[in-house]
């Protein structure tokens, strides 16, 4: 399979077959959701991610994992965001997501930069998000030397954030690096995708 391919796939599969896997009815979502409300959403998370790749080139791998096992888990809702407490473990504190799901740090400083400027109006869902999507663009534009455009496509947003995150469902959801063929192929139809698709999302 091509890079161009890849990439592309990647993007359709994570951002908008998972798109409506969160309860949300699909034509809910909408194109250019933060047109009105918080105009400059994108690009602040856009900025974010570049100043990310410039520190650490890793960053976009990292994002857009954590964009995959966020919506692994009861869908695209930002759960694997939630921090634990003394009386819960957290998604991103489970054996799937800890230690080795990285990113959030860049999530946080997109979230702060947002909430000074339209408080309590974008979702932590659509930031994680726009963030894949970003992710899958620099990927290419840095792969493909002839072909300075990025690969563009769009991210329909309004998703509603999740108050419940629980790391035995992290355990339940997110395949584990064990599986054998078949129980992969289990897992991705459980969330209603293909073995070809799975076999993309593997980066095979």
């Amino acid at each position: 399979m091509s890079l161009k391919k890849l990439c592309y796939c990647l993007s359709l599969l994570l951002v908008m077959v998972f798109s409506c896997q969160n309860g949300t009815v699909h034509s809910q979502l909408e194109v250019g959701f933060y047109r009105n409300s918080c105009r400059f959403a994108e690009f602040i998370v856009r900025d974010e991610v570049r100043k990310a790749y410039r520190k650490d080139q890793g960053v976009v791998a990292d994002l857009l994992r954590m964009h995959f096992h966020d919506c692994f888990v009861r869908g695209c809702d930002g759960s694997v965001l939630i921090d634990s407490t003394p009386t819960n473990k957290a998604e991103k504190d489970s054996p799937p997501n800890n230690p080795s799901l990285k990113g959030f740090d860049v999530l946080d400083n997109a979230k702060a930069r947002l909430e000074a400027v339209c408080r309590g109006v974008v979702s932590c869902a659509d930031i994680v998000a726009f963030a894949a999507r970003y992710s899958v663009q620099i990927v290419f534009i840095i792969s493909m030397d002839m072909y300075t455009g990025g690969l563009a496509y769009d991210v329909p947003a309004g998703r509603k954030d999740e108050r419940i995150s629980l790391a035995s469902e992290a355990l339940t959801n997110i395949p584990s690096p064990t599986f054998n063929l078949n129980q992969l192929t289990q897992s991705f139809a459980s969330k209603g995708l293909t073995q070809e698709e799975m076999v993309t999302l593997s980066g095979n």
